[in-house]
């Protein structure tokens, strides 16, 4: 099978299930795990490089206003990629390239490739759509085996946190403008042993106020702009730090454990059970 993917989350759910050798295409932002780095690039970004948080939010709004994706899908190597399989998301314009322009290339090529699309906006659905890989790459053992460990690390964190004070968690997902958290991670929190102050699980995520945001009275912020890795979200933590005056704040790796949805969110409900109720110091985390 030759299998193409067009978003992140999907390309560590296949490496995860076994199914890494089949892949043949990736996106730009596919680097997990690194062996993804080596497949062909298949969709480019439309956005400018080094944009600050102010200016990418700018952007994204004209582009969405104007009807012009964000990404590029360079049609020419999905044709000579000759994928059976092409995975992609309906979840988020901002994530990925849209379904409907995959949709249209693949009709254009005369690509008979059959077409997963994902869209999970809670942690069961994330699980769901690894399962649903791996039927349709035919690694149902594997897709089973992973999922099954994943809900086993699941229960350990909040079999660990269950009789602890539950603090008040404030997630950014953006920093400027502030977003609410949405999709996944509100539960992501209250699996972790906190109770978030503002977003819903399931909904999408939301612009807020910072006085929206001070007046929710977090106990914790955690700041896990989308797309930034722990590096790239301490500067960002840093600049909001004192709009939160006797509140800890902390940085954490958004990109690789907050905004994907895959395997490793599960690797995030582990980092904000260290930061809310610490055995040692987060590995995974960074406080400013």
């Amino acid at each position: 099978m030759r299998i193409v993917s067009l978003i992140p989350s999907a390309t560590e759910i296949l490496f995860a299930i076994g199914a890494g050798d089949d892949v043949v295409g990736v996106t730009f932002e596919c680097d997990h795990p690194a062996e993804a780095r080596e497949r062909r690039v298949v969709s480019t970004s439309a956005m400018p490089e080094g944009l600050t948080p102010k200016e990418i939010d700018d952007f994204v709004g004209a582009a969405m206003a104007a009807g012009e994706d964000l990404y590029r899908l360079d049609a020419g190597a999905l044709a000579e990629l000759d994928a059976d399989l092409v995975v992609t998301q309906d979840l988020c314009a901002v994530c990925a390239i849209d379904v409907s322009t995959v949709d249209d290339a693949l009709a254009h090529l005369g690509c008979r490739a059959d077409v997963v699309i994902t869209d999970p906006h809670t942690l069961d659905d994330v699980l769901a759509s690894i399962a649903e890989i791996g039927v349709r790459t035919q690694r149902v053992d594997e897709a089973t085996a992973l999922v099954g460990s994943l809900r086993d690390r699941l229960a350990a964190v909040e079999a660990r946190v269950a009789s602890r004070p539950r603090p008040r968690v404030l997630v950014l997902e953006w920093t400027d403008p502030p977003f609410a958290p949405g999709h996944w991670i509100p539960e992501m929190v209250t699996r972790a042993g906190g109770e978030p102050t503002i977003g819903v699980a399931g909904n999408r995520s939301s612009r807020i106020s910072w006085d929206e945001a001070v007046a929710s009275r977090p106990d914790v912020v955690v700041c896990a702009p989308c797309g930034f890795g722990l590096d790239g979200s301490t500067p960002l933590a840093e600049g909001v730090r004192d709009r939160f005056p006797g509140v800890p704040v902390w940085a954490v790796d958004a990109d690789g454990h907050f905004a994907r949805p895959g395997p490793r969110l599960v690797d995030g409900v582990e980092v904000l059970a260290e930061i809310l109720h610490p055995e040692g110091r987060p590995t995974a985390a960074r406080r400013v």
